[in-house]
C-alpha cells in the first residue's frame, strides 16, 4: 500500500500504540461492577443493545464495509452465555464489532482500567458493557461476581488477550493463557473473532474488514484447570493466527527494534 506508516515495535506483549495517554483510575472495591438500580440497568440496556446498536451497525459498514463469516455458528448458543477472544487492532471500532453478530443478546467487554477513566464519559462506557480489570484483590471479588453473574444470564462477555491496540496489524501476537480461567471455572463455551484487512476498489488500495467467527471451543474436562485454561488458549491462538492468514492489505507496517 503506497505511504504506509511503519510503527517499530520492541515488545509484542507490552507495547501499546493507540495514542491514548490517560492517567487510569484506581479501580477499588468501591466500583460498581453490579448495579442494583432499576433506572440505571434500564438505561444501561437503551443505550447497549438500542440507542447505540444503529451507530455500530452503520459506521462499521460505512467505514469498513465489514463482512462476518461464520455468524451461523452462534445462533446454537443464542440461549446461552459464552466468552468471546477477539483480536485488539481498532481504537473505536474495537469496542463494537463484536456486538453487531452477537445481537440481540448483551455483549460486555473486558476493558483497561483506562476505558472508565474519562471524566463525562464513564458512565456512558459502563452502560456499554465496559467491565473494567481490577486494580487490587478488593475489587477482584466484584469483578469475578459481575462476569458470573453476567455470563449466566445468557450474555456474552468480550476478552482481547492481546490486552493492547496496535491499529491495523495483520498478525496475531502472542498472548497468555491467563484469561482463559473464566470460561474454565465457569464451564462455558468460547468463540473467537479475527478482523482481517482486505483490499478493494480499483486500485485494490482501499480497506475493509472481514471478521471471521470460529468456535466453540469447549474445555477438555480430563485435564487439570491449569491445562485447560492452556489448551484453550493454544486452541483459540492457533485458530486466529490461520485466519489472520487471509489478510491481503498492510495499512501499517510493524517492525521490530
Amino acid at each position: 500500500m503506497k505511504n504506509k506508516r511503519v510503527i517499530y515495535y520492541t515488545d509484542e506483549l507490552n507495547d501499546e500504540f493507540s495514542g491514548a495517554k490517560i492517567t487510569p483510575r484506581v479501580i477499588d472495591g468501591n466500583y460498581k461492577y453490579i448495579h442494583k438500580n432499576p433506572l440505571w440497568n434500564i438505561c444501561s440496556y437503551l443505550v447497549q443493545n438500542v440507542l447505540s446498536m444503529p451507530i455500530k451497525i452503520l459506521y462499521s459498514k460505512i467505514k469498513f464495509r465489514i463482512k462476518y463469516i461464520g455468524k451461523e455458528k452462534l445462533k446454537e448458543y443464542k440461549d446461552s452465555g459464552y466468552f468471546v477472544y477477539v483480536n485488539h487492532t481498532q481504537i473505536f471500532a474495537d469496542t463494537f464489532i463484536p456486538s453487531i453478530p452477537i445481537y440481540p443478546k448483551r455483549n460486555y467487554f473486558i476493558v483497561n482500567p483506562e476505558n472508565v477513566s474519562m471524566k463525562g464519559s464513564e458512565t456512558l462506557i459502563e452502560m456499554l458493557g465496559a467491565l473494567p480489570v481490577p486494580s487490587n484483590k478488593d475489587a477482584m471479588k466484584n469483578f469475578l461476581e459481575a462476569i458470573e453473574k453476567k455470563v449466566n444470564a445468557n450474555f456474552s462477555i468480550t476478552i482481547y488477550p492481546e490486552a493492547h491496540i496496535w491499529p491495523y496489524y495483520t498478525k496475531i501476537r502472542p498472548f497468555k493463557a491467563v484469561s482463559f480461567k473464566y470460561p474454565v471455572k465457569l464451564q462455558k463455551p468460547v468463540f473467537c473473532m479475527t478482523n482481517t484487512y482486505k483490499s478493494y476498489g480499483k486500485n485494490k488500495d482501499k480497506v475493509k474488514i472481514e471478521t471471521y467467527i470460529d468456535g466453540p471451543f469447549l474445555a477438555n474436562k480430563e485435564l487439570t484447570l491449569k491445562e485447560q485454561q492452556q489448551d484453550l488458549r493454544d486452541r483459540v491462538y492457533n485458530c486466529m493466527v490461520e485466519r489472520s492468514k487471509n489478510s491481503d492489505i498492510e495499512v501499517i507496517e510493524y517492525i521490530k527494534k
